[in-house]
């Protein structure tokens, strides 16, 4: 069975997939991924490799994490991209960047360049600490609007205090995005709702509102750059379905930065557009293990025969083409 046959979607992972020593054992087997190290290096100005491969204290950094972490899944896509063709990409937050790349809508050295830019901006959006995130989980869709909703109302209308879901990850899982103000009140009203709201250790409130400073310094570069039309469908973050062409494509990620992630979308898109395995290069397994909880069996008896696979490192590699053939 070709990889085309298996009907497979690539994943590409954002913040939260790290590890340390992430991309080592790749880079220290194949010069390419070795080689997109160096490019992240020299674009953000920061020895990546002595951060990650070394242990240092600043794996979390969100102005080390995303040029890195951008290297690690380029490197799996590229050493990956001969044994697979996949009917569609998506890439959650920074990996949508990764994706891409993939699609060959942008080159890797460009996407690096961005993912460096877009990691330091981030890290210096918000000096003075006004925003943060939190993950909520426990809550359906709707009781985690009505969460929201909540907390806006008592703190008043006009209050200036923006407060968004911003990742739709799963349907019992959701990271909400605003003022530390009202953040600080969901985290104790969500047990009001017999859920639970867990503070994330972030630099802003990332996917709102309060990054649109950011998201203009970013613009400047991703205007000076020329968008071809994907190989393969790109699942967008903005819009959670698949768009084809370059310049809807651009427009969509100049509004990824202050837009929320649509997850649970795109991955029912891609499922509904055929995706029967899902493919995720990755540190970790985040995203596939996502995938299984929004296409549920117990939901959705036509996802009964759904797989997830993840490929972290060379053995996955190696071993794909019989875990695609088993799957």
């Amino acid at each position: 069975m070709c990889a085309n046959e298996t009907k497979a979607a690539l994943l590409l992972s954002g913040q939260g997939a790290q590890v340390p020593g992430m991309g080592r054992a790749l880079a220290e087997r194949f010069p390419e991924a070795m080689e997109l190290w160096k490019k992240a290096e020299k674009f953000s100005g920061l020895p990546l490799r002595g951060i990650y491969w070394e242990g240092d204290e600043k794996q979390d950094d969100t102005r080390n994490l995303q040029p890195a972490l951008t290297a690690v899944n380029l490197g799996l896509w590229l050493t990956l991209a001969s044994r697979l063709r996949p009917v569609g990409t998506a890439g959650h937050s920074l990996g949508e960047y990764c994706a891409l790349a993939a699609a060959s809508v942008l080159s890797p050295e460009q996407v690096l360049e961005l993912a460096a830019l877009r990691g330091r901006l981030m890290a210096e959006a918000d000096p003075e600490g006004r925003g943060a995130m939190a993950a909520v989980v426990k809550l359906n869709l709707s009781q985690a609007e009505e969460l929201v909703r909540t907390v806006l109302r008592e703190l008043g209308e006009g209050a200036g205090t923006p407060l968004i879901i911003a990742n739709y990850n799963t349907p019992a899982q959701f990271v909400v995005s605003g003022a530390r103000e009202a953040v600080v009140m969901l985290v104790e009203k969500a047990r009001e709702f017999k859920g639970r709201a867990i503070p994330l250790a972030v630099s802003g409130a990332f996917h709102s509102p309060l990054m649109e400073e950011a998201a203009k310094e970013m613009a400047v570069l991703i205007h000076k750059r020329a968008f071809a039309h994907p190989r393969f469908p790109v699942y967008c973050n903005a819009v959670g379905r698949a768009v084809s062409d370059g310049a809807q494509i651009k427009d969509l990620l100049l509004r990824q930065m202050t837009s929320p992630v649509r997850w649970i979308e795109t991955i029912h898109a891609m499922f509904h557009d055929g995706a029967r395995i899902f493919v995720e290069c990755s540190p970790k397994d985040v995203l596939t293990k996502m995938s299984g909880q929004i296409l549920d069996p117990a939901e959705h008896k036509d996802a009964a025969g759904v797989a997830a696979l993840t490929v972290s490192g060379p053995d996955d590699l190696e071993s794909l083409s019989e875990r695609l053939e088993n799957a």
